[in-house]
């Protein structure tokens, strides 16, 4: 065996070994992507945090754009509520761009907790919950009345999330969150198979041009 042949043999199978990685990574990444739903950044009231004032707004806001496929908010809430249990608010949620608020509305100083759910970029509802204290440092500060349940803006706002349109879906969540597993080995698949071809002529090239001073 000539040392060009034995150098390409022993160079061919690391190729397809390249190929397999940039195969697995393509794989890994694609599966990644679809499975991002949106998450939080920032809240006011934040968690833990002592409120001493109420602020302009009660808000969530999440790492990319909202789904407010409706334009109601239909399956968002952001919702106040006591240490008794008791809900503050009317339950009219506004949605822009990737932040959600309601107007400041609580009951006497005390713990509270907020209850939270966002439509996701995917489609997907996300949900959460944090505590954080009301210590008005002005005690003539407006105290609203609680209710036992949960408000729904007259029954306008909030609700389940509606379905996505897939021509209103975000081209970069286009993969379902649960990508099917046939769908992410046919994907890989296909990158094994470029992989392979790519090694391939890059033997064969590799080859003839050893050979050639041989023929001459």
């Amino acid at each position: 065996m000539s040392r060009s042949r034995l150098t390409w043999a022993t160079r061919f199978p690391a190729l397809l070994a390249f190929g397999g990685l940039v195969a697995a990574a393509t794989v890994l990444g694609t599966a990644t992507a679809a499975q991002a739903h949106n998450y939080l950044v920032s809240s006011s009231p934040a968690a833990n945090q002592t409120l001493t004032e109420l602020p302009a707004t009660f808000e969530i806001t999440t790492n990319e754009d909202l789904l407010n496929l409706d334009g109601k908010g239909a399956g968002f809430a952001l919702r106040i509520v006591d240490a008794k249990g008791l809900y503050y608010g009317d339950g009219c949620v506004t949605v822009k761009n990737a932040t959600m608020s309601v107007a400041p509305q609580i009951g006497a100083a005390g713990s509270y907790t907020v209850i939270w759910q966002v439509v996701s970029a995917d489609g997907h509802t996300v949900s959460d919950e944090f505590p954080f204290t009301w210590a008005p440092a002005d005690a003539s500060a407006p105290v609203s009345t609680g209710t036992t349940t949960p408000q729904t803006c007259g029954g306008t706002s909030g609700g389940a999330a509606p379905a996505v349109p897939e021509s209103t879906a975000p081209a970069a969540s286009a993969a379902p969150a649960n990508a099917d597993l046939g769908d992410v080995l046919w994907i890989g698949g296909a990158v094994v198979a470029v992989g392979l071809a790519i090694g391939v002529t890059i033997f064969v090239v590799g080859r003839r041009k050893k050979d050639e001073p041989a023929k001459k």
